[in-house]
Parts: structure tokens; C-alpha cells; sequence
């Protein structure tokens, strides 16, 4: 075997990685956000997962991404998680996604508002056989509090 045909055979099999990583980072956002199946969250995140930079209210590993999951989708029943862009290199998915939702049960201390919100977030997600391994996600929560009115509009 050549070098340069091991070169493709490895390119060939890491863009298999990388579709793969990137399907189940899109199945993640489906059957844990999209379904509310907090039950499924074993079958996509590792037990040491570990949230680069979590969002208020998150607390470590597999555990809290579930139950910061759980309040999230009370204070956002009808939450809707679309992936509008996403690209996967290596071990890495990198995702621009736009979540929807009513604010209908406590979020960051804000009682209910009723108010619809539409949020912006990044998340870089690593994966390791096949699971999420670690994540790292951006959203817009100064976004987020003016849409549920706890800052000022510009």
C-alpha cells in the first residue's frame, strides 16, 4: 500500500467520523430537545461529560446537563431547537442553532411572562466513540432577558 492511498483510506474513514458526530449531534438536538426525551440523554452524552462553559443554573457532568435540561424545557414547554448550520471536523461539531420557545414556568429567577423568545446559540461539541464528550456553547442571554423584558429593549 502506497502512502498516499493510506492518506485517503484515512481520510476516508474520518469523514465517516465526522458524519457520524455530526448525525448524532443532530439527533441530540431531535430526541433530547426537540422531544423532550431527557431519558435518551445516556444514549448521546458520556457519563463524564464535561460542559466547557455552562449556562446559568448547570451544574457538572451528564447529570447536569439533564436536570439543567429538565428546568430549561418547565420554564420553555413548547422549546423548539432548529440546527441551522452545522459543520464537523475531527472529533468536533460546530453548530449555529436557534431555539424557540413560550416562557411559561420560572427561568433565572424570572417568573412567567407568557412570552415568546427566539434565541441564538453556538455549541462545539466533541465527541468520543460516537458520544458527546464535551460542549461548549455561546447563547445570547442578554438576548434572552430583554426578550422576557428583565433588561431594557435598546
Amino acid at each position: 500500500m502506497s502512502a498516499q492511498s493510506h492518506v485517503e483510506r484515512s481520510d476516508a474513514e474520518r469523514s465517516a467520523a465526522e458524519r457520524s458526530n455530526a448525525e448524532q449531534d443532530r439527533q441530540f438536538a431531535q430526541v433530547v430537545l426537540n422531544d423532550h426525551r431527557l431519558d435518551q440523554i445516556d444514549r448521546f452524552v458520556h457519563e463524564d461529560f464535561v460542559e466547557e462553559n455552562p449556562p446559568p443554573g448547570q451544574g457538572p457532568g451528564r447529570d447536569g446537563l439533564r436536570d439543567f435540561l429538565q428546568s430549561f424545557q418547565a420554564a420553555f414547554p413548547d422549546l423548539t431547537w432548529t440546527v441551522k448550520e452545522l459543520l464537523a471536523e475531527g472529533d468536533t461539531v460546530a453548530a449555529w442553532s436557534v431555539w424557540e420557545g413560550t416562557h411559561s414556568g420560572e427561568y433565572l429567577g424570572i417568573a412567567p411572562t407568557g412570552r415568546r423568545v427566539r434565541v441564538e446559540a453556538w455549541t462545539f461539541d466533541k465527541f468520543r466513540d460516537g458520544r458527546l464528550a464535551s460542549s461548549r456553547i455561546l447563547m445570547d442571554i442578554f438576548g434572552l432577558l430583554q426578550q422576557l423584558g428583565a433588561i431594557p429593549a435598546q
